[in-house]
Parts: C-alpha cells; structure tokens; sequence
C-alpha cells in the first residue's frame, strides 16, 4: 500500500496473501482497523506468498481441490465469509497475484486496495484463483482509476520482482512472539513451518510498530485485540470508526460481505441498488458501478 506520512508514530505491517482463506475471512475487521488507522499510521503489506511454484503437485489434484473446498468451507463456518459454489483448482501459485497486488500500489491506495479485492474474489467468489499473471490482471480490468497497461507492465517488471522477493523472505523471519501464541481462537496464529523446515508468520498476522516497541496480533483476531495492541503503543486505542448508511458504503467500498455490511454500515441492508451475487457462504454485493466490470458479472463467464 501508498504509506502515509513517515512522521506518523505507528507502523502497520499486515503480512497477507491475496489467496488466502483466512486473510479473507478477516477484512472485515480489518477493513475497519484501517479506516480507524486513517491518517495515524503508515499500513505496509507484506506478501507471504502462501502457494509456491516449486510445491510439489498433488498425486490427484481432483482429491486435492475437493479437500481444499472443505477448508475453506471449515474456515468460512467461523469467519462468516462466504465462499465458491465451486472451486476449479487449488491455486498453483501466489506469485502472479502477488505481483499483481504489488504492482498495484505504485498506482495509489485506492487502486491497490481495489485491485487486491478483486484478486481475493477470485478464489472467494468465483471459484478460479487468480494463479496466472493473465488471470490475475484481468480480475483487475475495468477497476476505478487503474491502468492496466501499466499494471501489466510494472507487474512484469524486475523492480516489483524484487519487492515480493523482499515480501517472501521477511514474511519468513517471524518476531519472536509469533512463535508461541495464546489460544482462544479457531486460528490462534503461531508461525507456520515451511517445507525447507524454515517459519514464517501465519496468515493473517498484523505487527504494530512504534520506535522500539512492538505488539504482535496473529491470526483470527476481533477488533478489540487490535485496538488494545494500538493502544498500548500509543496515547489511547483508536475509537471504532463511524458507520455510513449502507448506500454511501457500497460506494466506498463497492464490493461487500454480509459480515462486512453487519461492521461497517448502518441502516438497512442491503441498498436497494445493489447488485447481488449469490454465493455457498452468502451474498456479496456489489455497487453498479462495480457490477459492470466485475468478474462474477461478465457475460463469457462461464
């Protein structure tokens, strides 16, 4: 993401992957920690790269996606999220979204936070991870303000390579804290062993940042426990922030979830002009605006 200003006290690093189950399980609350971040802290995101090229294929990949829709399933009955009708595959690779994602933010906030949206539905709503670099720029055809001619260009280009190459190796030099976690929680957040016996964070895992200090929220996690951990770096925690009626949060946000609707609006849902797309965990909406260009709506889909 575009950080804001450097003089800000607080650092955000929100270690993530645009496919990931969990990661989408939790923008909700974290959509909302970075509406009440505004303005207060830089919000940097690390790309953990959570499926690789060189994972060996599965023996039966028909086996694999079966059990791997069961998970998603598993997570989405504590998340809330909804999920495919039908997942296609397993994602061969994080790599092309990651790039993708990372491309993005050298367009601007808005763009970036849009663009990794779509690359999440992809997998959510659609059923078709964004796993190839072709798939992955065409989720983001037709997002506000981006241009796609460059996003293909940058996200081919050895400087973002670098920079998801720097994602990929600091999401796997976790803190210290992340080693042993309290429970409580379906997804508590301890570091996770790699194939090359190596750890990197669980996702999502957030580290907040102020001078020396540091307070680590790994995980599952509800808005308190992000809140305490700004809080104890800072003055006070930061106030849940304001909820707009639905229809002026449709078009801020353009895509939304029935859990996201519940934590970010106020009024009746949904606004009369969205745009729903049924799902195996629920609805999501979308602003017309953004039903255009979507990928659930586009007519070829098959």
């Amino acid at each position: 993401m575009t950080a804001v200003p450097e003089h800000l006290p607080v650092e955000v690093v929100e270690y993530t992957d645009p496919l990931c189950p969990w990661a989408w399980g939790s923008e909700p609350v974290l959509r909302c920690l970075r509406t009440a971040l505004a303005g207060r802290a830089r919000w940097r995101r690390v790309f953990c790269l959570l499926f690789l090229d060189d994972d060996d294929p599965a023996p039966d990949p028909v086996a694999e996606t079966a059990w791997y829709e069961r998970h998603i399933e598993e997570i989405a009955g504590h998340t809330g999220a909804p999920g495919p009708t039908r997942l296609t595959r397993v994602a061969a690779s994080s790599w092309p979204s990651s790039l993708v994602a990372k491309a993005a933010e050298l367009q601007g906030e808005e763009v970036a936070e849009r663009v990794l949206r779509r690359l999440r539905e992809t997998v959510f709503v659609l059923g078709e991870p964004a796993d190839t670099l072709a798939s992955a720029l065409s989720a983001a055809r037709g997002v506000p303000g981006v241009d796609l001619a460059r996003l293909g260009a940058d996200a081919a280009s050895s400087a973002v390579l670098r920079r998801v190459r720097s994602d990929h190796a600091e999401a796997r030099r976790p803190v210290r804290e992340a080693l042993s976690v309290r429970g409580g929680s379906p997804h508590p957040g301890t570091a996770k062993e790699t194939a090359d016996g190596g750890l990197r964070y669980a996702l999502p895992t957030v580290l907040f940042r102020a001078g020396t200090a540091r307070r680590l929220v790994p995980g599952w996690r509800g808005w308190e426990e992000y809140a305490a951990a700004v809080g104890e770096l800072g003055p006070e925690p930061p106030p849940s922030p304001a909820r707009p009626a639905p229809e002026a949060a449709l078009l801020r946000y353009r895509s939304l979830t029935g859990p996201e609707a519940r934590l970010l609006t106020e009024g009746q849902w949904p606004p009369p002009h969205a745009v729903r797309v049924d799902t195996a965990g629920g609805s999501l909406w979308l602003h017309p605006d953004e039903a255009a260009t979507h990928p659930a709506t586009r007519p070829n889909r098959p």
